[in-house]
C-alpha cells in the first residue's frame, strides 16, 4: 500500500504566549500543498532476516537520516505497542525538503499512522489517529486529515477555517535555499505577542489584501537577520508580481502566491541556486 505525504505552508504564523511547560502557544493557518513524498509499506515475510520490525529504506532528496529513529519508524513502534502489527518493509522517497518549514517529517509520520490503520484494518478513527500523531510532533495531527485548518495551542488544536476562494485560483511558488534553520533556535529568538488581527480572520479576505491587512510570520524577523538571503527571496517574489509572500513555519522556505499566469521557467531561472516548486493553489491532496 502506498501513500503520498504532502507538505504544508503556513498562512500567517504568530507566537502569542509562552507556556509553563516551556512550549509556546501559536496561531496559524495550515494549508496543504501538492508537494509530496512517497511512502509504501509491505508485510515482511516471516523468514526475512530483519532485526527491526519496521525495515525502513529512505531514498530521494535529503536522505541523510537515522532510519532506525526516523519518525516513520517511531510511528510504527508507537502503534505496535498498542496493537498487534506484523513486521513491515517501508520505503520512504523524500521529495519535500528538510528543515524547510514545510512539515515533511511530520507528514511522513502521520501518513505512516494512516497507512498502518488502513492496511491492517485497525479502524481507529481520525480522533484517535490524531492523538497518536500528537505524540510525535505538534503539527503531526494536521496531516491525519491534511485539510486546511486553523491551529492553536502548540499547533495541535485544530478547527475549520474559511480561506478566501481566491487562494484556490493562485499559483504557489515555494523557494527553498541552501539554508537550514533549527526549530529550537528559531523559538529561542521569539518574543511572544498577540497580533492586532488574527490570521484566521485575515485569510478570509482576498489574497491580494493579505499583505496590507497584516498577515505575518513572527519567525521572519530573527531568520532574516541571521540569513539576509531569505529576505532577498521574499523581496524578489514581490518584485516578480506575487500578491503575497511569506516564510513558511520556522523556515527556511519562502512561498509566494501569484494570481493569474506564472512563468515557471523564469522563476526557476531567477532562483537557480535554490530548489523551486511551482504548484497550483487548488491542488489539495487526496486522502490517501
Amino acid at each position: 500500500m502506498i501513500a503520498f505525504p504532502c507538505a504544508k505552508i503556513n498562512l500567517g504564523l504568530n507566537i502569542v504566549s509562552r507556556r509553563q511547560d516551556g512550549y509556546h502557544n501559536l496561531q496559524t493557518v495550515f494549508w496543504p500543498i501538492q508537494l509530496c513524498d512517497a511512502l509504501e509499506i509491505k508485510t515482511m515475510h516471516e523468514a526475512f532476516p530483519s532485526a527491526a520490525p519496521c525495515d525502513l529504506k529512505v531514498t530521494g532528496n535529503d536522505v541523510a537520516c537515522n532510519e532506525e529513529d526516523n519518525l516513520v519508524t517511531r510511528a510504527y513502534r508507537m502503534l505496535a505497542a498498542d496493537h498487534e502489527l506484523p513486521r513491515v518493509h517501508a520505503h520512504l522517497y523524500k521529495n519535500i525538503p528538510s528543515q524547510a518549514g514545510l512539515g515533511g517529517g511530520s507528514s511522513d509520520a502521520s501518513y505512516m499512522i494512516r497507512l498502518l490503520d488502513n492496511r491492517f484494518r485497525l479502524n481507529l478513527g481520525n480522533s484517535v489517529l490524531e492523538s497518536y500523531a500528537a505524540r510525535l510532533g505538534a503539527d503531526c495531527p494536521f496531516f491525519i486529515s491534511a485539510e486546511p485548518a486553523y491551529a492553536e495551542g502548540i499547533g495541535e488544536v485544530l478547527s475549520p477555517v474559511n480561506v478566501h476562494k481566491s487562494m484556490l485560483d493562485s499559483t504557489i511558488v515555494v523557494v527553498k535555499p541552501a539554508v537550514a534553520i533549527s526549530t529550537r533556535e528559531a523559538f529561542s529568538m521569539i518574543t511572544p505577542t498577540c497580533p492586532e488581527r488574527c490570521c484566521r480572520d485575515i485569510v478570509a479576505l482576498p489574497v491580494t489584501e493579505w499583505r496590507q491587512a497584516g498577515l505575518s510570520n513572527d519567525f521572519e524577523k530573527s531568520a532574516f537577520s541571521l540569513y539576509p538571503e531569505l529576505a532577498d527571496i521574499k523581496r524578489t517574489l514581490y518584485d516578480m508580481g506575487a500578491a503575497y509572500a511569506q516564510m513558511s513555519g520556522s523556515g527556511s522556505s519562502i512561498f509566494g502566491l501569484f494570481m493569474g499566469d506564472t512563468d515557471a521557467d523564469r522563476i526557476s531561472h531567477v532562483f537557480g541556486d535554490c530548489r523551486t516548486f511551482v504548484l497550483s493553489g487548488d491542488q489539495t491532496p487526496k486522502s490517501m
